[in-house]
């Protein structure tokens, strides 16, 4: 018997159908949960992760108290910005991982763009 896909899950492999990370434009994915936010620049040819960022980041550790999610979501966008920055990253595809582009999402994203990455 097999299991219905619903939502998120439906609209997520939509989307992966279409975005690849690729070595001159990798991916940028991004996973929201109720309390944290994570993202991560992968490579789907090599399989490998190039750099990651979340709320739980030791470089975030203690900027975040007092602040709401959203204020979170752009310190991670910043954050995965720099580190790309480091790496010589510049061109990203962005995968919402079948999230709404609204509130958090949105707010890493620009928070991404302001910091350097194109996409």
């Amino acid at each position: 018997m097999a299991l219905e896909i619903q939502g998120r899950e439906r609209r997520k492999l939509r989307i992966r159908k279409k975005i690849s990370g690729t070595p001159d434009r990798l991916r940028l994915s991004v996973f929201r949960s109720a309390k944290h936010i994570y993202v991560q620049v992968v490579d789907d040819i090599k399989g490998a992760t190039l750099a990651t960022a979340s709320t739980l980041s030791k470089e975030l550790k203690g900027k975040l108290d007092g602040k709401n999610k959203t204020d979170e979501a752009k310190a991670v966008g910043k954050l995965i910005g720099e580190l790309c920055k480091k790496k010589g990253i510049e061109k990203v595809a962005f995968d919402r991982n079948g999230f709404i582009y609204h509130g958090r999402i949105k707010a890493l994203a620009d928070a991404a763009r302001e910091a350097g990455l194109k996409f």
